[in-house]
């Protein structure tokens, strides 16, 4: 993204492939707007999850709101950002009890002069292994 492109769109290489028609990261300005990201692995699998022989099922806050952050992070980085540009962030959980693993974790990246935080309560999220996805605002002027 450059001065010349002011508002521009980009699917991050090396990431999951957006499960639709929409990129990763948009500039309008100084704003970076990163939508909506999980957990998932670009091969599909998502980190925070487990399945044993007999398809017991383990799913894990604290590896996936970490894997949400490290992939917000790296999209961010595909543009010359950093989760130290991060302004403003909305939280979608599927459990509400998932919110101490989720805090523990947010407080390794972020302290009082971090993001914004909203968090709510879904029903559900695109795959029924996922317990979070978080969307973000960065300010990063050109």
């Amino acid at each position: 993204m450059t001065k010349s492109e002011p508002s521009q769109a980009k699917v991050v290489a090396g990431k999951a492939t957006p499960r639709g028609r929409f990129p990763h990261i948009k500039r309008a300005g100084d704003f970076l707007f990163v939508s909506g990201t999980s957990s998932r692995r670009p091969d599909n699998s998502f980190a925070g999850v487990e399945v044993d022989a007999l398809g017991v099922t383990k799913l894990d806050i604290r590896l996936q709101t970490r894997a949400v952050i490290e992939n917000i992070g790296d999209i961010l980085q595909s543009v010359g950002a950093s989760l130290a540009d991060v302004v403003e962030t909305q939280v979608f959980l599927v459990n509400m009890n998932d919110f101490g693993g989720y805090n523990e974790v947010w407080a390794e990246y972020f302290d009082y002069d971090g993001p914004t935080r909203t968090t709510v309560a879904v029903h559900q999220l695109p795959h029924p292994h996922l317990l979070i996805e978080i969307k973000a605002v960065a300010y990063k002027p050109l």
